[in-house]
């Protein structure tokens, strides 16, 4: 057992690393350019800023106060200087603004002036339409009048006629006829031609 043991522990054990490094090539210079690449090969850098490591220390607090309140004084007069081009700035837009505000507004107007005349151009255009309309319409009705008028005299015409002929049988007719005294005498005389006819 023992013997086991020490043929099992005779050999030291090394400890593998859990994470390996591998190497990896270098992309060449041939292959296409990211944007980070180009960015890095091309940005340009500002230059420093004259203000960073220029504060010298100053060698007694009078001499500090008096650097302090230079300094204030310079940032006031960047701030004011700034602050004036900001408000340049927004005058200039706000006058921009105003400018294509009238220009919008103009144009609205101008939309609106033109729609308006169409409109009108267009109920003048209805308006001859139906006036000619109502012409044909009317122009219609007095010849339909007028046919059926005309059609009215000539049936009153010939009615009239036929009364008229009407009126011409019954009074040659009438001619005939005989009076009331001299009907019995007539009557007689008849029978007696018929009777001798048979």
């Amino acid at each position: 057992m023992a013997s086991l043991f020490l043929r099992s522990t005779s050999k030291p054990q090394t400890l593998k690393p859990l994470f390996t490094t591998r190497s990896y090539a270098v992309v060449s210079s041939s292959s296409p350019q990211t944007h980070h690449t180009h960015h890095q090969n091309t940005h340009s850098y500002t230059s420093p800023n004259e203000f960073l490591n220029s504060w010298d220390p100053p060698k007694n607090p009078k001499e500090a106060n008096w650097k302090l309140a230079m300094l204030r004084r310079q940032y006031a007069k960047q701030v004011k200087e700034v602050r004036k081009e900001y408000i340049q700035d927004m005058e200039l837009q706000r006058i921009d603004k105003l400018r294509k505000d009238e220009a919008k507004k103009e144009a609205l107007r101008v939309a609106n002036e033109e729609r308006k005349a169409a409109k009108l151009e267009a109920k003048k255009v209805k308006a001859a339409q139906r006036m000619v309309a109502d012409e044909d319409f009317r122009k219609m009705l007095i010849k339909e009048r007028t046919e059926k008028l005309e059609y009215w005299k000539k049936r009153e015409s010939l009615v009239q006629e036929k009364k008229e002929k009407k009126k011409e049988d019954l009074r040659r007719q009438s001619s005939m006829w005989i009076d009331e005294n001299k009907l019995e005498a007539r009557t007689l005389e008849a029978l007696v031609d018929g009777s001798n006819h048979f």
